[in-house]
């Protein structure tokens, strides 16, 4: 099993910024790719940025330009450097990883952390 710790969130006015922090733990094995979801009430669970093992990215549209994710594989922890809030951005944030061991992937789930966005 992994487990994932996430730190961060928190209450920001609009513009400003906020730095979310997942550490995995566990039985850690090859973490393929770590990433962030938000989800709001009454909205779709959103993929908000990944990174692969290799460095590769994605952001949603909304967020890129603002947001940057970063992992430290030796720490087995990934980032999520949020600039320029809006409150639009405002739900919990949930930390996302996947593993793959033997040949079998396996998916974890963050607790989630708020962000509120307002003034």
């Amino acid at each position: 099993q992994v487990q994932l710790v996430e730190t961060g969130g928190g209450l920001v006015q609009p513009g400003g910024s906020l730095r979310l922090s997942c550490a995995a733990s566990g039985s850690i094995f090859n973490l393929v790719a770590m990433g962030w979801y938000r989800q709001a009430p009454g909205k779709q669970r959103e993929l908000v940025a990944r990174i692969n093992s290799g460095g590769n990215t994605y952001y949603a549209d909304s967020v890129k330009g603002r947001f940057t994710i970063s992992r430290d594989n030796a720490k087995n922890t990934v980032y999520l450097q949020m600039n320029s809030l809006k409150p639009e951005d405002t739900a919990v944030y949930l930390c996302y990883v996947v593993s793959r061991r033997a040949g079998v992937r396996a998916d974890y789930w963050g607790q989630g952390t708020q962000v509120t966005v307002a003034a």
